[in-house]
């Protein structure tokens, strides 16, 4: 996949989850590289539904298919 693409899917689901950080406010750019590392390190992966056409990020513990 190319980085670009990859960089604004995760950062549209950084956008979208909208999950608190605790006592302090992470930046976009933060929690971006935080959910890169989990892809990279196969904490995460990224699913694709047919049925919906819609790309989302997901934990690996969490995924069925």
């Amino acid at each position: 996949m190319d980085p670009e693409t990859l960089d604004n899917l995760i950062e549209s689901f950084v956008l979208r989850e909208g999950t608190d950080y605790g006592e302090y406010e992470r930046s976009l750019a933060d929690k971006v590289a935080d959910v890169k590392q989990q892809l990279k390190r196969g904490e995460a992966v990224l699913v694709w539904s047919e049925l919906h056409e819609t790309v989302n990020i997901m934990p690996r513990a969490l995924f069925n298919g």
